[in-house]
Formats: structure tokens, sequence, C-alpha cells
């Protein structure tokens, strides 16, 4: 589905942020193969809290890396990743390069080598055809990452929520304009960012569609670890699905609180310039 609104600005680069946390294995074949993408000049690394060689790695892939001292969750990672590229352009411009904001493509950091494939979620957003691209593993391939109930717990509240349903809403890879994560900002935390964005860019009215791609992860698993984490995706969700459903209703709720309060009040000034009067 695609959503009309804003355009970004023509002539952006791209810079890629992958957040990673204990990513030794696969990060350095991951900053590689992104950094051969159409428009990419910058990718940044945020190493959420790691106790390996992850850091390391993503400098010597020729990444900038940017570090949480402890493990602050995905969402802040990628808050951390847009901020840290604004830093980048601010010394650029310093240092008189001109240039406009970049564009942002965010990626999994265990994507390896092919993240080299994620050129099709760039395209839209550099032809100014979409706001957002979302990826889309292929139809014919098991889709990985906690596929069932948090899936479905996601892709129904985008839907309850904007009227769209995507159908892999807990899809990571994702390349927008500067302006339309600016307008999803702050994100919602930990595992709940990706809902969250989805709905927070549909409604700031931008463009949003779902691209196929064909980038592999590891799979989350079914052993015990692999659970715990699918409960902790579910929890951080259905946080940030209620958050954004509250709104509209604290919104009306507030309003009908003020035109309460100035009812009352005009009321009250009447009363009180009646007494008056009859006090002269």
């Amino acid at each position: 589905m695609t959503r009309s609104g804003p355009e970004g600005p023509t002539g952006a680069g791209v810079a890629v942020v992958i957040a990673a946390k204990n990513e030794a294995d696969r990060i350095g074949t991951t900053v590689t193969a992104a950094r051969t993408l159409p428009g990419v000049d910058l990718v940044v690394v945020v190493d959420d809290g790691s106790s390996d060689r992850t850091t390391d790695l993503a400098l010597e892939a020729g990444a900038r890396v940017f570090g949480h001292s402890r493990n602050r969750g995905k969402g802040a990672a990628m808050e951390t990743g847009a901020e840290g590229v604004r830093l980048v352009e601010e010394r650029e411009a310093a240092e008189g390069a001109p240039g406009v904001p970049r564009h942002l493509l965010f990626l999994d950091a265990d994507l390896g080598a092919t993240a080299k494939n994620a050129a099709p979620l760039v395209e839209p957003v550099l032809e100014g055809a979409a706001d957002m691209t979302i990826a889309l593993f292929p139809a014919t391939r098991m889709r990985l990452g906690g596929h069932g109930f948090v899936v479905r717990l996601a892709r129904e509240g985008v839907r309850r929520t904007t009227g769209w349903e995507p159908e892999q809403p807990l899809n990571g890879q994702r390349c927008l304009t500067r302006a339309a994560f600016d307008a999803a900002r702050p994100l919602a935390p930990g595992f709940g960012v990706e809902t969250g964005l989805t709905i927070d860019v549909l409604h700031g009215g931008f463009r949003v569609v779902e691209v196929e791609v064909p980038l592999e992860h590891r799979a989350t698993g079914t052993d015990v670890r692999a659970q715990l984490h699918r409960a902790h995706q579910f929890v951080d969700v259905a946080r940030a699905l209620a958050a954004r459903e509250l709104r509209p209703t604290l919104h009306r709720t507030w309003q009908g609180v003020t035109e309460r309060t100035r009812g009352t009040g005009r009321e009250l000034s009447r009363k009180l310039g009646h007494i008056a009067r009859k006090n002269r």
C-alpha cells in the first residue's frame, strides 16, 4: 500500500544504520556489503552494549561506530544511529561540504553478505516514490523473526490504528526519508520499534510501501531462549500499540476536560459578575 504525503529532498544520499549486539561473527561482512549499495556513502554501526569485538570489526570494515555502555534495546540504538548520522553531517557542513540530510536505511547486523541485496529498499526512496519502504522476505522462503502470535498482534494493531495491514510488520529492514523518521520520533522502545514506526509514519501522512527483497538473517529458533525472545517481543509490541491506541482517546478526553473547564469558568465569571453588581 502507498499513502500520499510529503516527499523527501532530492539529491540526498543514503546512510545505513545498523544496531548490533555481540555480532562479531557477521558485522564485518554486513558492513562491507552495505557499503556497496546505491547511494550509500556512510555506514553507522551502533554497538548496543556488546561484550565481543563487534566495534573493532565494524571499524575495520569501514563503519562509523557509536556505542552504548550497556544494552538499551533496538529502539534506542536506532535513535542513536540517526543522531550519529546527524553529527557526521554537521561536521561535513562545518568542513564546507554542502548537502541535504541523508535518507536512513536500517539493516540488521546479521544479514552478512546478503545486505548487498537491499537495493530495492533504497530505490523508491531515492526516486521520491515512497517515504518509507519495508522489506518483504520472499514469499517462497520461511518468514523469519517471530512469525506467529507476535506478527499477528503487530499486523492487527497496525490495521486497527491506521487502516493498513502490512504483510510483515516486524521486518526491521527499512529505508525512509529523514522527514518521515523525524515525524516518528521518539521511537517506541525495544522490539516495539517497527510497529510504532509504521503507525507513526502513516499517521504523519507519509507514503509507505512493502518491497520484496532477497535478504537473509538468522532464524530465531524454537528453544527456550527463542521463546523468551518472542515473549519479550510480544510485550514490547503490545506496549507500542497501547501507547498509540491511547493517543486519540487521551486527546478526546483532554478536549472534553478543556471544554468543561472553559464552560465552568464562563459560568463562574457570570455568577461573580452578578454578585458584584448586586453589591454595588
